[in-house]
C-alpha cells in the first residue's frame, strides 16, 4: 500500500518540473512584473521632441507636412486679403456678416503637404482638422479647399464686418459654402493635415508619417 507524499514534497517537485520545462515560478505565476527582453537587433526610439508652446493667438499648421510653422493675425494681415459675405444658422440664430481674410488653401499650400503622388489625384485623399477653443474641432476633405476641384472660399478671417479680430484671440476658419456655422471655428489654433490611408488600410498602408 503506497503512503501519500506531504504536501511540501509535492510543491517543491513541482516548482522543479516547471523550471525544469521553462514553466513560471511561483512568484511569476502570482503576477510579480517581469522584464521583457529586447528583440534582437532592436533599436531604442527617441521620444519625439514636444511642439513648443503656443503663445495666444497663434495658429500652428501641423500634421503630414514638410514645412510646419504657426501663423498669426499679424502675419495673416500682410497676405492677400479676400472678402466674403456668408449667411448660416448659428446658435444665436440666422447670423449675416462680412468677412475678410486669407484663403486656407493658401496657407496650408506654404506647409507643403505630403500628398501620394503615386495615386491618381493623391490630394484627395487628405483631410484638414481644424481645431479651436475648447477643443472645438472640425473636418474639412482636401478637395474643398482646393480651387482646383471647388469654388469655395474657405478662410482664415482677420475680421468680421470691418472689425479685426483680437491678436489674442487669433483667426476664426469661415465657411461660406455652410448653411450652419458648426465649421464656422473660433479661436483657432491648429490646423492638422493628413490623409485617409491610416485608417482605411491600416498602418501597413499608410503613406508618410504624421507629426
Amino acid at each position: 500500500m503506497h503512503r501519500r507524499a506531504s504536501s511540501p514534497a509535492v510543491a517543491a517537485v513541482a516548482v522543479m518540473v516547471l523550471a525544469g520545462c521553462g514553466g513560471s515560478t511561483p512568484k511569476e505565476a502570482a503576477g510579480s512584473p517581469s522584464r521583457a527582453s529586447p528583440a534582437a537587433g532592436a533599436v531604442p526610439s527617441a521620444a519625439a521632441p514636444a511642439a513648443p508652446a503656443l503663445k495666444p493667438g497663434e495658429v500652428r499648421i501641423a500634421g503630414q507636412v514638410d514645412k510646419p510653422y504657426t501663423v498669426t493675425l499679424t502675419s495673416l494681415r500682410g497676405l492677400p486679403q479676400q472678402s466674403v459675405e456668408v449667411e448660416y444658422a448659428g446658435a444665436k440664430g440666422q447670423q449675416k456678416h462680412t468677412y475678410q481674410g486669407v484663403l486656407l488653401h493658401d496657407v496650408l499650400k506654404d506647409a507643403q503637404p505630403r500628398f501620394d503622388t503615386s495615386k491618381k489625384n493623391g490630394q484627395l485623399r487628405a483631410v484638414v482638422a481644424a481645431t479651436g477653443g475648447g477643443d472645438y474641432r472640425a473636418v474639412f476633405a482636401w478637395a474643398e479647399l482646393d480651387p482646383g476641384f471647388a469654388k469655395s472660399q474657405i478662410l482664415l478671417a482677420v475680421s468680421e464686418d470691418g472689425k479685426p479680430f483680437d491678436d489674442a484671440v487669433g483667426p476664426r476658419l469661415v465657411v461660406p459654402q455652410d448653411t450652419r456655422g458648426g465649421r464656422y471655428v473660433s479661436e483657432l489654433n491648429q490646423l492638422w493635415v493628413g490623409t485617409v490611408d491610416t485608417t482605411v488600410d491600416g498602418a501597413a498602408g499608410a503613406f508618410g508619417a504624421g507629426s
